[in-house]
């Protein structure tokens, strides 16, 4: 008898064992988001990925862009849109990219210079550091476009780009000073402008990629978040981080990529309404995002009981000077130029700098 009750309990603690796995694994579900329509007919098909929450405005453009280009082309293209980081973390999802498995991705500008190091232009501190001075870059016309194509030599085509707010840092701890920063475990994403920034603040960066971030600020392996109010907030990170120092140090984006070689495969006139869609749904969620921003900071004072704070302004001039040294290092990857490469300016990071009224 002891036996089969014995017997009984390591069955039943296999079964716990192998559905608390399952649990874990569990993917989110888009039925919030589900198509109005039956993509079974769809001539041409586009999986595109992005790793984050579809409340997010500049997460769910992917859904907007779908729809619209379902509506643009009688049926004939179909973006099956894969937020939550459902087909993986940024990273390997650059490499299904660019090898074909897969035709798109939202991906975020920390991560997009793996690939496209110009990319990096965006995150360097205090250049592009508020929707105005964003927007004013996105109008540039022939600066935007050389930006654009990051990763034209690399088999990959950037449209446009939609937003997430501005970088700050959320801490389980208050950090009312750059002393106080310094004792933050400030978790930043895999991507070179982020290290040397945080190694040039003098601070204490983990390099983690975002789905790790849950359990790690959780568990305590990290004390902080190099991010945006608005992202913090939808994604629930304010449930354990309760402080967000507003450095506002650049824009937070999502730049829409896609596979060269499969775009060149649609028709024309397809192409063309390809475009068209892309940049019309961002453009929109761009104004948006703004609107969001604002909202999320509310909820997570009223809400979430979040403390936001400022930096006095010593400690931001010395943020401002001490991240001059990024510029330095990676204006090279920023200004090298590839064969297909229409603008070639001498210095590209200059021009973006003199164009945005930067001042070291």
């Amino acid at each position: 008898m002891k036996k089969l009750f014995f017997a009984v309990i390591v069955c039943l603690v296999a079964v716990v064992m192998v559905c608390g796995v399952g649990w874990a694994k569990k993917k989110p579900s888009l039925d919030k988001w589900k198509a109005a329509f039956d993509p079974s007919g769809a001539k041409y098909k586009c999986i595109v990925s992005n790793v984050s929450h579809p409340v997010i405005k500049g997460v769910f453009a992917g859904f907007a862009i779908r729809d619209e280009l379902w509506k643009r082309t009688n049926g004939q293209i179909y973006l099956d849109y894969k937020p939550f980081s459902m087909l993986g973390g940024e990273v390997e999802v650059l490499n299904q990219l660019q090898m074909g498995a897969i035709q798109g991705m939202s991906c975020s500008s920390v991560a997009a210079t793996n690939l496209g190091p110009r990319f990096g232009l965006i995150n360097l501190p205090f250049l592009v550091d508020s929707f105005v001075k964003l927007d004013k870059f996105v109008k540039s016309g022939k600066i935007f476009d050389h930006y654009m194509n990051a990763m034209g030599h690399q088999g990959i085509m950037g449209l446009d780009i939609t937003g997430y707010g501005n970088y700050g840092w959320a801490t389980t701890i208050p950090v009312r000073n750059i002393a106080e920063a310094k004792k933050v475990k400030f978790r930043i994403a895999e991507a070179a402008v982020n290290k040397l920034l945080y190694k040039a603040w003098g601070f204490n960066p983990v390099v983690m990629p975002w789905p790790d971030v849950p359990v790690a600020l959780k568990q305590g392996v990290i004390t902080g978040l190099d991010h945006t109010p608005m992202v913090c907030y939808i994604t629930k990170k304010f449930e354990v981080a309760k402080y967000f120092t507003r450095i506002n140090y650049a824009q937070g984006l999502f730049i829409w990529i896609f596979n060269k070689a499969w775009f060149n495969k649609l028709p024309g006139d397809l192409q063309k309404t390809f475009k068209d869609v892309v940049h019309e749904v961002c453009a929109k969620i761009r104004q948006e995002t703004i609107v969001q921003e604002a909202w999320a900071i509310k909820e997570a004072k009223a809400k979430a009981g979040v403390t936001f704070i400022d930096l006095s302004e010593a400690d931001m001039a010395t943020l401002r000077k001490e991240g001059n040294y990024v510029y330095k290092d990676f204006a090279p990857q920023i200004n090298r130029l590839y064969s297909g490469d229409k603008y070639r300016p001498e210095n590209f990071l200059n021009e973006v700098q003199v164009y945005l009224d930067y001042k070291p």
